[in-house]
């Protein structure tokens, strides 16, 4: 029975890419979504902050560590935690990959990502929608290697080992955001016909999705 969910949640999120292919297209003909460019050497201190060494510095990743658990440990440090980035179309992340989880496919739809692996080995996946069928690559990454992920795209990382792996992720924007397609199509609520319609699936495989 869990081949058979996993089968469809493979279904559903080829089906989700296939759907949006063509809006995200039109989309793009008549937006650029990016950051607005800085016309200043750097965004001010906000609220008075000293302007020193500090204000650049982000310590947050610091000692950062996590050995158990079914998903990716993710710990950002975007223009909410980090305001030096304000303006100047960056950001980063440092990933943690417990033995056997992963971090669930997902999007970022104002930033491209690299990704780079500390230590470990790391399986990443990402969906192509250009194709009239969206197709998927798939890498095992070792220490060292670089993997990126284009703006918008679908994409995923497993761990299959049985020790943790590190990552760091570097993004073209000051908020690149995460669109969590589990979460999102699952846990926000939507109509169990809206989504049974959608995908074809029977109410029991939705429901099944929901509560897993």
């Amino acid at each position: 029975m869990r081949s058979k969910f996993k089968s469809t949640l493979l279904q559903i999120v080829l089906a989700w890419v296939s759907g949006n292919t063509f809006a995200v297209s039109i989309t793009a003909a008549f937006v650029h979504a990016a950051d607005p460019e800085e016309i200043r050497d750097f965004a001010p201190p906000p609220n008075g902050t000293a302007l020193n060494g500090d204000y650049f510095t982000f310590k947050g990743l610091r000692n950062l560590d996590v050995t158990t658990g079914a998903f990716a440990n993710v710990t950002a440090a975007n223009v909410r935690v980090f305001p030096a980035v304000s303006g100047l179309g960056v950001s980063n992340a440092l990933l943690l990959y417990p033995p056997g989880s992963v971090n669930p496919p997902h999007t970022h739809p104002r930033g491209t990502e690299t990704l780079f692996v500390i230590k470990g080995t790391l399986d990443v996946g990402l969906l192509d929608t250009t194709a009239p069928i969206p197709q998927l690559f798939t890498q095992t990454l070792q220490e060292g290697d670089i993997f990126v992920f284009p703006r918008g795209l679908v994409h995923f990382q497993i761990n299959r080992s049985k020790y943790t792996v590190r990552a760091y992720a570097s993004f073209s924007s000051t908020f690149p955001g995460t669109v969590s397609l589990p979460r999102t199509l699952f846990k926000t609520g939507i109509d169990n016909d809206v989504l049974t319609k959608s995908f074809g699936v029977s109410d029991y495989i939705i429901k099944a999705l929901i509560a897993s």
